[in-house]
C-alpha cells in the first residue's frame, strides 16, 4: 500500500508530496482573488521551466506522453484550469489569460516555456503579447487565434452522447486514440447546464479574439508543431502563424488531427527537446 499523500497548506497552495509515483508532485492553486477557481498542478524534473497548457475539453494527463519522454531535462508544470467550472468574468479567453498570467508570477517565478494546445495555445499567444516577461518560449500546437472551425458550433445544451462522440472524434486522425473516460467526462461535465454554457462562452469569446493583427509583435522564440490532418485549426493556421512570427519554425506531423500531444508524442517530445537545448545555449552563449 501507497503511503498518504502529505498535505502541506500555504497561502496560496495545497502542496501534496507522494512516494513519487507517475503523478509526480502534484499542487492545487488558488488565486486570491478568483473565488472558486482551484487550479490543479503536477511536476516533475527539474531545470528551464516547461508550462504545459491544455484545451477546452483537455487534462494535465492529456500531455503525459510529451512528459514521460522530456521530464529528466526540462521541469516540466502540467497545470489544469477547472475551464468548464467556470463562471462570470473567469469564463473567457480574457480571464483565463489573466489567471494564468497570474500562476505564472506567482508560482513559476520566472521566464517559463509556455506550450500550449487548442485554447491553450490561444491563452500562450496572449500572455507572450501581453507579459512578455513571464515568457521564455512558445511552442504552439493547433493553437487558437487566427483560424479555428469551433467545436461548439452546434452544440446543445444537454448534448448527447452520440454528440460528444462525433465531436470528440473530430479531433483525432486515429479515432483509436479517442479515450473512452474522456467521453464520460465530457457527458458528465456537459450534461450540467452551467458547464455547457461555460464551453459555449468560452468558445465564442476565443473566436472573437482574433490576433491576426497583433501576432507579429510576437519577440519570443517560436515552436508550430501541428497535424498535416487536423480540421479544427487547419494547416493553414500553422502556415499563417509561421508566416506571421519572426523566426518560427514548423514541425508537421503526417496522419495526426488536432492533438498532436497524444498522436505524435514522440515526435511532439524531441522536438520540443531541440527547442529547449536552442534556448539553453542560447542564454548561455549571451
Amino acid at each position: 500500500m501507497e503511503p498518504p499523500l502529505t498535505v502541506l497548506r500555504t497561502s496560496q497552495s495545497t502542496v501534496m508530496n507522494g512516494p513519487g509515483s507517475k503523478a509526480g508532485r502534484r499542487t492545487m492553486w488558488t488565486p486570491d482573488d478568483s473565488g472558486d477557481v482551484v487550479a490543479t498542478v503536477v511536476e516533475h524534473g527539474a531545470g528551464l521551466p516547461v508550462v504545459f497548457l491544455h484545451g477546452l475539453v483537455g487534462l494535465n494527463e492529456h500531455w503525459e506522453g510529451v512528459v514521460d519522454r522530456v521530464k529528466s531535462r526540462v521541469r516540466c508544470i502540467l497545470f489544469e484550469l477547472p475551464l468548464l467550472q467556470m463562471r462570470g468574468e473567469d469564463c473567457s479567453i480574457h480571464g483565463v489569460t489573466r489567471l494564468t498570467t497570474q500562476f505564472l508570477r506567482e508560482y513559476v517565478a520566472q521566464p517559463a516555456v509556455l506550450v500550449g494546445n487548442s485554447f491553450g495555445g490561444h491563452v500562450a499567444l496572449r500572455i507572450a503579447l501581453e507579459a512578455p516577461e513571464v515568457c521564455r518560449g512558445l511552442v504552439l500546437a493547433g493553437s487558437s487565434g487566427l483560424i479555428e472551425k469551433s467545436m461548439v458550433s452546434d452544440i446543445q445544451i444537454r448534448p448527447s452522447r452520440e454528440w460528444l462522440v462525433r465531436k470528440i472524434g473530430e479531433l483525432f486522425y486515429d479515432q483509436s486514440k479517442m479515450r473512452e473516460a474522456d467521453i464520460d467526462r465530457a457527458y458528465r461535465e456537459l450534461s450540467d447546464r452551467g458547464g455547457a454554457r461555460a464551453m459555449v462562452k468560452l468558445s465564442r469569446s476565443a473566436r472573437r479574439d482574433h490576433l491576426g493583427d497583433r501576432i507579429g509583435d510576437i519577440r519570443c522564440p517560436t515552436l508550430l508543431v501541428w497535424g498535416r490532418n487536423d480540421i479544427v485549426t487547419p494547416p493553414e493556421a500553422a502556415e499563417g502563424f509561421n508566416r506571421l512570427i519572426k523566426g518560427s519554425r514548423l514541425v508537421w506531423f503526417d496522419n495526426c488531427g488536432h492533438a498532436p500531444m497524444i498522436e505524435a508524442a514522440d515526435g511532439f517530445a524531441t522536438a520540443l527537446l531541440e527547442f529547449a537545448d536552442e534556448l539553453t545555449r542560447a542564454s548561455v552563449g549571451a
